[in-house]
């Protein structure tokens, strides 16, 4: 996994309630996996949010794996 890509990843009290946003921005990796999970590509995501870079909706994805990757199960 792109270690660098995580790093877009941050965790931030004040933003969002907390939840993992991408760069400090309000845009919650929760929101750009439920667009993708819709059918939305990445280049429909790009259009509609234009401060997004592509590497951003790739963070979501490695973030994504890298929580399921852990030992704890939400069911």
């Amino acid at each position: 996994m792109n270690a660098s890509l995580l790093e877009r990843i941050t965790l931030n009290p004040t933003i969002c309630h907390g939840k993992p946003c991408i760069r400090n921005l309000r845009y919650p990796v929760e929101s750009i996996l439920e667009y993708l999970t819709a059918g939305d590509s990445v280049a429909d995501i790009l259009e509609e949010f234009e401060d997004l870079e592509a590497a951003d909706i790739m963070a979501c994805l490695a973030y994504a794996t890298a929580s399921v990757k852990t030992k704890s199960v939400i069911v």
